[in-house]
């Protein structure tokens, strides 16, 4: 069980908006959750683009991730993750 506490006024204002309930507050959280990953996510963004990065294109993501399988399988790592590698996958799974 978690506790929280809140100053009288607001905790009023919530119950009365139904904002207390269990399925309101995981909705209010994941709805928070949700923001703050599209805000670093474009804080990511800018940060590339400040950089003056430019775009990979599909030819060279695929190679990266050849390079990177590649590296993998030599050192053992993740082994199992390049165990399922299918020929012709070169794109990777999303």
């Amino acid at each position: 069980m978690i506790e929280i506490r809140l100053p009288d006024e607001l905790a009023r204002l919530a119950q009365s908006e139904g904002l207390l309930s269990d399925d309101a507050i995981q909705k209010l959280l994941e709805d928070a959750i949700r923001r703050r990953s599209g805000r670093m996510l474009l804080d990511v963004a800018r940060g590339i683009h400040a950089a003056d990065i430019p775009p990979m294109s599909d030819d060279d993501i695929v190679a990266e991730v050849k390079a990177v399988r590649a590296d993998r399988r030599t050192r053992g790592v993740g082994a199992n993750l390049a165990a399922n590698d299918q020929p012709g996958d070169d794109a990777g799974r999303s």
